[in-house]
């Protein structure tokens, strides 16, 4: 059965056949001289798409991507079935967070082709991944409606790891974000206004209550960070697991003094 407020079409009933991991290693050379190969299923991504197609996912498999639509989670943005008692604050999802942000929203759930870009974006080093990432921002206007003339506040990872990767996904993600919902011309801007002070362990394998445990004053203010109490501001992550690393971030934004705060992730999962 489908899930209750999840936009999905025929063609996404289909599995995708998982990628060819001797594969990734060509692929970013051969996008310059041939046809891409879909990052979910290294099936061919034919050129010359209808505007706004995927760059780097195929048309079957771009058919599988769920876009989180309405009813959904005021504090993570998952989609709600359509029975949900009205006025519910949570969901199972982000049951027991106790969230200090004002709202959350998100892009898609944290399946097929949305999951092989984020581990591609995080594992692989595939930076082309952020375009297709840019295009789905673009097509969920819940999170664009969130992120237009806000501040777009990327959480940080620890230098030693963001040294190890080159980059933090996070603030390429919103960077995307930021150009999806219309950039300067909208007011909305990415600072990097927190900084990651505790080297925690890998959040993949740990419950809930780990997950807040291991980040107990793992972030605080960024040295020379300013904040606005009338501007809002939008903490923004790759995925919405537990929302622990959301919250510890939000909090460092509460005490120090911004009275507007949201959350955004690219996916949920």
């Amino acid at each position: 059965m489908d899930e209750p407020g999840i936009e999905i079409t025929a063609a996404a009933r289909a599995p995708a056949s998982p990628p060819h991991p001797a594969r990734r290693m060509l692929r970013a050379l051969g996008d310059l001289l041939f046809t891409p190969g879909c990052v979910n299923c290294d099936g061919l991504v034919e050129r010359g798409g209808a505007a706004g197609a995927l760059r780097y996912v195929c048309a079957k498999c771009e058919a599988r991507i769920q876009f989180a639509r309405e009813p959904c989670c005021p504090t993570c943005g998952f989609p709600f079935g359509e029975n949900v008692a009205e006025g519910d604050r949570l969901c199972e999802h982000c049951e027991g967070l106790s969230p200090v942000f004002d709202e959350g929203r998100t892009a898609v759930l944290f399946k097929d082709a949305a999951r092989a870009l984020i581990h591609e974006l995080k594992y692989h080093n595939t930076l082309h991944t952020l375009r297709d990432i840019e295009t789905l921002f673009g097509k969920s206007p819940r999170v664009l409606e969130i992120a237009r003339g806000a501040v777009l506040v990327p959480v940080p990872l620890y230098p030693r790891k963001e040294r190890h990767r080159g980059y933090n996904q996070a603030s390429l993600i919103a960077e995307c974000l930021a150009r999806a919902a219309g950039g300067a011309r909208t007011g909305t801007r990415v600072e990097m206004l927190l900084r990651r002070v505790v080297d925690t362990v890998s959040q993949t394998r740990l419950d809930r209550a780990t997950r807040r445990a291991n980040l107990r004053k793992a972030f605080a203010l960024a040295p020379d960070a300013r904040v606005d109490p009338a501007l809002k501001y939008v903490v923004v992550d790759d995925v919405f697991t537990t929302g622990s690393t959301l919250n510890s971030c939000a909090r460092v934004l509460r005490r120090a003094g911004c009275a507007n705060i949201k959350i955004a992730t690219f996916a949920h999962g």
